[in-house]
């Protein structure tokens, strides 16, 4: 759903941006509570899992494919405001490396793709864990659930934009019916996406997934008609994992990115994704403008001067996941360090 640039007016761009910059500046604020010594690092693994599977069209209808979002996948594994920070790195990357998604338009990207998506998938989540029973099962449903509707979300979200600043008299209803019709088939390979990654995490370290924080609590008994703790006395010597070094699912998660982008994305679908489609049939690209970054060496996910087609897509995912690894690490990182110095500032 990368919006290119000349969809969306310059002025409604502009205004875009100015919601999206407000929103990493909220997100950079928050990630502070998010982030520490443990989940930094995992944070920069999340963008670069995320980069390397928006590389994997799969088919979803005669002619048109989809991809991760990964609004709900990075809210869920790293907080909301992380994730923000998280899609904003990706589309970044995207943007100015490979040239996917316009430079004027990463405003309406991040707004649509981040934004829209972390707060839509994360508030259904929380609201799902509340009345689910407090499992790690129901982590995982609520995951499949609130992805799900993320996708839709967005599409909504760049029709309700279109409907301000589009450059193009297209009718807003068959816009919007197209948009979600499609997006709606897009959103159960997001879940499902969503679901696997998560209960994988969650089932070796559920420490470190931020949305299954609390599943442990005490055990209680009715006593009385009052719930009390089945062993108040017995404080547990350790808590499972809470020490352990997330090294070992941070090299798991590296190399998997690699081997998605690096080597699965060969065999991924060719067809355009839901918004190339729908922009062709209703004609929402009439007014599509090239893209400021198209003689970058790696326009379009292939190395230039690389002749093989396998190799030249295979170097440019592996290159895109490193990038994205070490750009967001290394900001993630000066986030959480601008937090330890704020709080030895308040101690």
């Amino acid at each position: 759903m990368h919006v290119p640039d000349g969809f969306i007016n310059a002025p409604v761009s502009a205004a875009a941006g100015v919601v999206a910059a407000g929103a990493v500046a909220v997100s950079l604020r928050g990630a502070r509570k998010e982030l520490d010594e443990r989940t930094a690092p995992l944070a920069g693994l999340v963008a670069a899992f995320i980069f390397a599977v928006q590389m994997l069209n799969f088919p979803v209808a005669a002619g048109t494919s989809g991809h991760l979002l990964g609004g709900a996948l990075a809210a869920i594994l790293v907080g909301p405001y992380t994730g923000v920070l998280c899609i904003a790195v990706v589309l970044l990357m995207q943007g100015v490396l490979f040239a996917d998604g316009g430079l004027t338009a990463l405003g309406v990207n991040i707004t649509v793709m981040g934004v829209v998506t972390v707060v839509v998938a994360y508030a259904l989540f929380r609201g799902l864990v509340l009345l689910l029973p407090r499992t790690r099962r129901s982590v995982t449903v609520a995951a499949f659930l609130a992805a799900l509707v993320s996708v839709p979300a967005a599409a909504t979200a760049f029709t309700a934009i279109y409907a301000i600043g589009g450059t193009t008299d297209v009718p807003l209803g068959k816009v919007l019916t197209a948009m979600v019709g499609v997006h709606v088939l897009i959103g159960v390979g997001e879940a499902v996406i969503t679901m696997l990654t998560v209960g994988a995490v969650i089932a070796v370290r559920p420490d470190l997934v931020h949305g299954a924080r609390g599943l442990t609590a005490p055990l209680k008994l009715r006593v009385n008609g009052e719930l009390v703790d089945a062993a108040p006395a017995a404080a547990p010597a350790a808590v499972p994992g809470a020490a352990r070094s997330p090294r070992k699912l941070w090299i798991g998660g590296v190399v998997t990115a690699l081997v998605l982008a690096g080597f699965v994305s060969f065999y991924a679908s060719a067809s355009p994704d839901g918004l190339e489609k729908v922009a062709a049939d209703k004609g929402i690209d009439a007014k599509v403008q090239p893209h400021a970054a198209a003689d970058s060496p790696l326009a379009d996910y292939g190395v230039k001067d690389v002749s093989d087609a396998r190799l030249s897509g295979g170097l440019a995912g592996v290159i895109g996941v490193g990038a994205t690894l070490a750009v967001g690490t290394g900001a993630f990182w000066a986030v959480r360090r601008r937090r330890t110095a704020a709080s030895a500032l308040e101690a």
